[in-house]
């Protein structure tokens, strides 16, 4: 390099190293200084999410299945044709009580969970 280029880059590099920044900046005269930008505002987002509600279909006088009278056990030691009819008959009447007892459940459940729409 050559002699003033050298003067020249050292001047810089002094110049750089001196800490100019320790000087207080001064405002420019009739600018005002801009003003602070406002702190973000927190947007807070709801969210619904429908939850389903488990609906009890089952109420709690169903009560357990009878005890059918026609099962395999007492046809077979059924003394004759018309007890075994006796037994079936009185099955039926047990089978018929308790089908109508859970179709009324089974309609209630549905209309519980689809209710209809006006």
């Amino acid at each position: 390099m050559t002699r003033p280029g050298a003067l020249v880059t050292s001047l810089a590099a002094a110049l750089a190293a001196s800490g100019c920044a320790r000087w207080p900046a001064r405002p420019l005269a009739g600018i005002p200084e801009p003003a602070a930008p406002p702190p973000p505002v927190e947007k807070v987002v709801r969210i619904r999410v429908p939850v389903p509600v488990p609906i009890k279909c089952v109420p709690e006088d169903l009560g357990p299945p009878p005890v059918y009278p026609d099962n395999d056990q007492a046809l077979r030691a059924a003394g004759g044709a018309a007890d075994r009819y006796q037994l079936l008959a009185a099955g039926r009447i047990l089978r018929d009580e308790r089908l109508g007892k859970l179709e009324e459940v089974v309609r209630r459940c549905r209309q519980a969970a689809h209710p209809p729409t006006p």
